[in-house]
């Protein structure tokens, strides 16, 4: 990695804690390598307890490493020798919460951080990134008046507001319905780049993460396992759990053929690399739910053993004639009935396939 040009680069992170029977300690980050150019937006992905707000913290400035370096504008921030203290990072937060101040207005609320300025200055630097995140019109409005969405652009301009290298965000969606949700990841997207704000958040909804971030890296026990653009993280995942974490698919098994096939229960599907030297070996072969298309000409039938409605499509699962079950994505005007038979054929684009 090349930190000259990144703004936030990470190198070998490791953090542990006390175990809880104080006889040891457990690792909760190991080996962590990433970084963020100016302007990027990263994604930490990943279940509960994987690990990716203790980074969050150890970037703020409020977890101690045990070994590697946090470097902000290729200066050392966190070492085992040096501790920056958090005021003095130049770093934004959002947090799940937002932690607007109720008592005191919108306008307020975005100057807070701005103590530095005089009360002139303040206002008007406020009022600035209030008309940034189109919320000009809220400035006297107070927290409890706002809806969830707007308060969490109050959040963001006030994490904004005092131009700081480096903006973190926690969860900042998981408090609001799905719908909203997926609409504000957008927006602040959008808030983000036209601003030029370099941005980190951690979520465990990939859809969330894939709305917002130019870069994203899937966490599981400490480590990102891949740190990649979305696009290659969905087609082409660097091992099984990455592959099965993102998107809903399955693993079905094939055999390579020698026209650098695989041959599958429910086809032929063309191999991407060169697997002339496996010919006649079984491989396993993701298959994703935009992998099946519901076709009522098609003669490979499969039957319809569970369904969940999601608006535009339903997510069908369907089980093949060896009892294999496999996932498809049908718009919701197909509404097939539980244990009916319907059409189906493979359209799979990008073959993800694993030899072990």
């Amino acid at each position: 990695m090349n930190s000259i040009r990144a703004l936030l680069s990470i190198k070998q992170l490791e953090i542990d804690y006390p175990s809880r029977d104080g006889q040891g300690r457990v690792t909760a980050v190991k080996d962590l390598n990433l970084e963020l150019a100016q302007g990027e937006i990263g994604c930490l992905l990943g279940s509960s307890g994987c690990g990716k707000s203790t980074v969050l913290r150890a970037i703020c400035g409020f977890e101690p490493l045990k070994t590697g370096e946090i470097f902000l504008r290729d200066k050392v921030v966190s070492s085992v020798i040096v501790q920056l203290p958090p005021n003095q990072r130049k770093i934004g937060m959002v947090f799940q919460d937002f932690a607007l101040f109720p008592h005191l207005n919108v306008l307020e609320n975005i100057a807070f951080g701005l103590q530095h300025l005089s009360s002139s200055q303040r206002s008007s630097v406020a009022m600035n990134w209030l008309k940034r995140v189109s919320l000009a019109d809220k400035a006297d409005a107070y927290p409890h008046e706002l809806s969830g969405g707007q308060q969490q652009r109050v959040a963001l301009a006030r994490a904004m507001a005092p131009e700081p290298d480096l903006i973190l965000l926690d969860e900042p969606f998981s408090s609001l319905d799905i719908e909203l949700r997926e609409r504000l990841a957008g927006e602040m997207r959008e808030i983000l780049k036209t601003n030029n704000i370099t941005a980190l958040l951690v979520t465990h909804d990939q859809f969330e993460a894939f709305a917002i971030a130019d870069k994203v890296g899937v966490m599981t026990e400490g480590k990102v396992l891949q740190w990649d653009i979305p696009y290659q993280l969905y087609h082409k995942p660097i091992n099984r759990y990455i592959a099965d974490f993102i998107g809903r698919g399955v693993f079905v098994k094939g055999v390579v053929q020698a026209n650098n096939k695989v041959k599958i229960e429910l086809g032929e599907l063309e191999l991407e690399e060169d697997r002339s030297d496996d010919i006649g070996k079984e491989i396993d072969v993701l298959l994703r739910a935009d992998d099946i298309q519901h076709d009522d000409h098609s003669t490979l039938l499969a039957e319809v053993v569970r369904k969940t409605f999601r608006g535009a499509d339903f997510l069908y699962t369907l089980k093949l004639s060896s009892g294999n079950e496999i996932y498809a994505f049908v718009p919701s005007h197909h509404d097939h009935a539980i244990g009916e038979k319907i059409g189906i054929h493979l359209v799979a684009d990008h073959v993800v396939t694993f030899s072990e």
